[in-house]
Formats: structure tokens, sequence, C-alpha cells
């Protein structure tokens, strides 16, 4: 009896590891991104204020402007601030970002960061990364908050 379950897990389990491997585009990653992430795992310092059911900067009325292969532009609703995002580096790990805005705490100094995106159920969620690129040094808002830390 043991024989057909061993058997089964020996079939099923490289099937269950493919299932892991997230597919990221090599084509129009900006857009991508900018459609797919989970702006709620973005720092408080720049994300929209969180409304249930909002998770998609197109769910808070951003609008992508300048938009091309590595780069995007978005433009607010009104009272927030501008983003722009830039695709640094994209891997089977996932995707490197720079995201840049005006920090909406009361600094009121730019922000940007280097964050980690990730394919999890449907959305990128996103978390700041120890990983630096010359492109995107790191500027302003300096507290943390939890939820750029995990995902």
């Amino acid at each position: 009896m043991k024989l057909p379950y061993g058997a089964i897990v020996l079939i099923c389990a490289p099937l269950v590891l493919v299932g892991n491997d997230a597919v990221y585009p090599t084509e129009k990653v900006a857009a991508f991104v900018v459609e797919k992430v989970d702006v709620t795992t973005l720092p408080s310092a720049i994300r929209p204020k969180p409304v249930k059911g909002k998770k998609t900067f197109g769910d808070y009325g951003y609008v992508a402007r300048g938009l091309d292969e590595k780069k995007a532009l978005l433009d607010p609703p009104q009272g927030a601030s501008q983003i722009s995002i830039e695709v640094l580096e994209a891997q089977k790990s996932g995707i490197y970002v720079c995201v840049n805005g005006q920090a909406q705490k009361k600094s009121g100094g730019r922000f940007q960061r280097v964050f980690l995106l990730k394919l999890k159920s449907g959305l990128l969620k996103g978390r700041e990364t120890w990983r630096e690129f010359d492109a995107c040094p790191v500027i302003g808002a300096g507290d943390q908050d939890s939820a750029s830390t995990g995902y």
C-alpha cells in the first residue's frame, strides 16, 4: 500500500515545484509592474491611504503617463503625489524596482527606495530590499512601517 502513495508523491512533486515559479514578462515590464503592484505593500510615506477593496494604482485612480519599457510616471488622483517607477532588474526571483515620489508625511520630502516585487496571488507584493543600485540611491522618509518589510 505504501508503494502507490510513494509513486503519487514522486509524480506530483515536480508539478508542485513548477507551480511556485512565477513567470515575469521580458517586454513592457514597467507596464506589468504598474498594472499588478499591490500598493498596500509600499511604505506609508508614498502609498495612498488604504481603502477597502483597492489594491492597485488603477484602483486608486492613478494614470500611467510616460510609460516605456523600463520606466513609468504615474499621475495621481487629486490630493496625492506623483510616483515614478523604474525597473532596475527582472529575474526569476522577482523584479527590482526603484520607487520615487514625494513623501506624504509631515516632512514632505522626496522618497526613493529599491523594492523587490514578487508575484503572489495574482499581484506583485513588494518589500524594501537590502540590494543597492547606483541608479537608485536611498533618499528621505526615514520611518519604517511594517507594511514595507514583508508580504
